[in-house]
Formats: structure tokens, C-alpha cells, sequence
């Protein structure tokens, strides 16, 4: 192997302005996309979700059904830190 080949894979890959992290008022990254245009948005809600959402609800007294997908849990998770101030 030569030299310059090991210094190539040591390094980070460039990119032409990409970055990961803070945005500021950046929209476009997927936490702040709608649940409803998620592409997985349609698939049973997450062990997190349910277990997250099984704590707001009691803390709301709430009933939710059991079967909510992630878009509708995300939105009822929303709903219910703004109803018991978690979302603080």
C-alpha cells in the first residue's frame, strides 16, 4: 500500500457544504418534515412511541388506541407535551 493511499482513507470525505448537526431555521431536514409526507409514516408506531405515549396520556388522562401508526403517534406525542407541558 502507498503512502498517499493511507492518508486518503484517514481523512473525511469532502463535501460540498453538507454538514450534520445545528440547522437554525433550516426546514428542510426530516425532524421538521410533516408526519402525514413521512415515507414510513404508515407503519405501526415505534416501542419508544407507545411507551412515550402510554406516559403522556396518563399524565393528560387520556386513552389513546393502541394501534396508532408513527405519523399519528409523533402528532398525538406533539399534542400531549404542549397539553402537560413536557414539550417545554
Amino acid at each position: 500500500m502507498s503512502d498517499n493511499a493511507s492518508d486518503s482513507s484517514s481523512e473525511s470525505p469532502k463535501t460540498s457544504g453538507e454538514t450534520l448537526g445545528a440547522r437554525g431555521s433550516d426546514d428542510s431536514s426530516s425532524a421538521a418534515k410533516d408526519p402525514s409526507e413521512w415515507v414510513t409514516g404508515d407503519e405501526p408506531m415505534t416501542g419508544p412511541q407507545r411507551s412515550y405515549l402510554d406516559t403522556l396520556a396518563r399524565e393528560a388522562g387520556e386513552e389513546l388506541p393502541a394501534d396508532l401508526t408513527k405519523a399519528e403517534a409523533s402528532e398525538n406525542i406533539d399534542r400531549l407535551q404542549d397539553k402537560t407541558g413536557r414539550g417545554q
